[in-house]
């Protein structure tokens, strides 16, 4: 499946006849996209163990663990309403902390995001010697980690550069979880264009639904949106974000958009043991 173009295998697991650990090792073979299936990430739909309906694990591409993912959780959602596994609101059990899902139409899906730990607006680091301003957030608990940069001219920057300067960001010792770094370029009051480079796929990806519901949360903070609905243009499409805000405070962060199933079937690569 694939949300606005961020796109995932799930695997339904319930029965548990998949070991845990073979999970990470998993991912690293079927998102490889030249020797298998090829994706963003892995989800594993497992048991609900706190009174959910089921369970999310969901794996980078190189087999990390994420704490979720907000696209990835949309998907999800359509196949627990579609496989029988819940009705059209839904909880979500996920590493970061549960998740509501909500199914707003056959292919708009809705998921409430983690509430922000920690909010940063403003916050000053260090490359190559130059002071450089930007954002910073985490959602759930363990946090998912996110960078915002401001880039009023994002469009004209040179994609390598611009992806070299994303994967330095994503390493930086100021993070020392890492962080998923988002280029953000204002198009109006309430409309963003987002580009993420993403932790764990190393590089950028069509579209980031934690790293909207991020970039959305810092830039009403600083004044840059007026209204608690705020579109955002990832390059695999628009995704939209209702979050509410008191202060330096922003809680029920929204994420909808569209879904996609592409293929359902069975795996028979020949290198897996």
């Amino acid at each position: 499946m694939h949300g606005a173009g961020n796109d995932f295998i799930i695997i339904n697991n319930i029965a548990g006849d998949i070991p845990e650990t073979d999970y990470a090792p998993l991912a690293r073979k079927l998102c490889a996209s030249h020797t298998s299936i090829g994706a963003d990430g892995l989800m594993v739909v497992v048991k609900a163990e706190k009174g959910g309906d089921y369970g999310m694990r969901f794996y980078n591409s190189d087999g990390s663990v994420g704490e979720m993912c907000g696209n990835g959780a949309r998907c999800i959602a359509r196949y627990g309403y579609e496989n029988g596994l819940a009705g059209s609101v839904q909880r979500i059990e996920t590493t970061a902390g549960p998740v509501t899902g909500e199914r707003l139409s056959r292919r708009i899906y809705k998921v409430r995001l983690n509430d922000p730990t920690l909010i940063v607006p403003r916050k000053k680091l260090i490359l190559d010697g130059q002071e450089l301003e930007l954002g910073y957030i985490e959602l759930g608990s363990p946090g998912i980690p996110h960078a915002v940069v401001l880039l009023p001219d994002m469009d004209t920057r040179d994609r390598d550069a611009l992806r070299e300067l994303g994967r330095r960001l994503r390493f930086h010792p100021e993070f020392p979880k890492g962080a998923n770094v988002n280029f953000v370029q204002q198009l109006g009051e309430n409309h963003l264009k987002i580009l993420t480079y993403e932790r764990g796929v190393e590089d950028f990806t069509l579209a980031c639904g934690t790293g909207s519901g991020s970039v959305a949360a810092i830039c009403h903070i600083l004044g840059l949106t007026g209204s608690n609905n705020i579109r955002l243009e990832n390059r695999g499409g628009e995704l939209s974000v209702d979050l509410k805000r008191d202060g330096d405070r922003v809680f029920d962060i929204y994420l909808s958009g569209p879904t996609n199933i592409v293929c359902e079937g069975e795996i028979l690569d020949e290198d897996l043991n």
